[in-house]
């Protein structure tokens, strides 16, 4: 009898200590002005960065590079011969075949790395840094998988 009243009296004061965090969290949100989402205390907020996030459209895209922009008008005369006339920088995000393709992940990662330093202020690379780095990693296999890399850490890191 003792032992369940002891283990009761554990259950209700870990339940109190629940409550008190929760409500802590909920009092420095309000006075933050952040907006807690329901669920773990604790989330995850990496990837706003990453071309699977920018397809995702969960954000309105920068009005410098609305989505049906083509890769060709955004890029240059380089990534026209590279790539279809056609391909929209959304399109560019969606891709899945960039495993294998060099040039795939390239336009990929450089896409996103484009959109976030347009919308993110911390982003590393400058919109021209970007654009002038495409150009230079089109020109072989290597250079575009070695560039595709910079731009992938630097699209994971951001927040």
């Amino acid at each position: 009898m003792e032992a369940s009243l002891s283990s009761s009296k554990q259950l209700s004061q870990l339940v109190l200590l629940l409550f008190l965090v929760y409500s802590a969290a909920a009092t420095e949100s309000s006075l933050t002005g952040r907006k807690i989402k329901p669920g773990f205390i604790y989330t995850r907020t990496r990837g706003k960065c990453t071309p699977q996030y920018w397809s995702s459209r969960s954000e309105s895209w920068p009005r410098m590079v609305p989505e049906e922009s083509t890769v060709s008008n955004v890029f240059g005369s380089r990534a026209f011969e590279r790539y279809r006339y056609d391909l929209t920088l959304l399109e560019a995000t969606e891709r899945n075949d960039d495993v294998e393709n060099e040039f795939a992940r390239l336009v990929k990662q450089s896409t996103a790395a484009l959109l976030n330093s347009y919308a993110r202020k911390e982003y590393p690379y400058s919109a021209w840094e970007i654009k002038t780095l495409v150009i230079q990693g089109l020109v072989s296999k290597e250079a575009a998988a070695k560039q595709a890399q910079l731009f992938h850490e630097a699209n994971q890191a951001c927040n």
